[in-house]
């Protein structure tokens, strides 16, 4: 073998390697346009997907609230406030001040 095979800093082989992982454009003009379709409608697809799955993942959460809810009183009327209260001593409230 001659020398120059495993020289990794020359051109050639660095235009080798930045040739092997870029993507080729094919030239025929019907096959350039059937692939650029074919991008758009996978990136259509993924898109698609990812509306489908985070709509799913909405009406999920709506679910589980109602869900969560069920059987549970409902105040009727809009004054009512519901809530659980603690009376708290004399003492504690001026010692903090």
């Amino acid at each position: 073998m001659i020398a120059p095979t495993f020289r990794f800093d020359s051109r050639f082989f660095q235009s080798r390697m930045r040739a092997a992982f870029e993507p080729r454009k094919p030239r025929h003009r019907l096959l350039r346009f059937a692939l650029g379709v074919v991008g758009l409608g996978l990136l259509v697809l993924l898109v698609m997907f990812g509306v489908v799955v985070g709509a799913a993942m909405l009406v999920a959460g709506l679910t589980y609230r109602l869900w969560s809810r069920r059987g549970k009183p409902i105040a009727r009327d809009a004054r009512v406030v519901d809530g659980e209260y603690r009376v708290v001593a004399k003492p504690a409230l001026t010692g903090s001040r």
